[in-house]
């Protein structure tokens, strides 16, 4: 039997990228909305990307 083909959720591979080692990598939210209420400390590391859960990285490769 064949090995079943999932399409790329287009979404989902627009927002995250995969970097040399298999990490995928994502932006921080909540930076934009209500910015003026958060101190400049929290804004300052929202900025940085930061690395999904290892737990996840299953479902999330299969997204891809």
């Amino acid at each position: 039997m064949a090995k079943i083909k999932h399409k790329t959720k287009r979404a989902f591979s627009k927002r995250v990228k995969v970097t040399g080692t298999g990490k995928v990598v994502r932006k921080h939210g909540y930076r934009s909305h209500l910015a003026h209420n958060k101190t400049t400390k929290q804004k300052r590391h929202l900025k940085k990307d930061t690395v999904f859960n290892k737990s996840a990285l299953k479902t999330l490769k299969q997204a891809l």
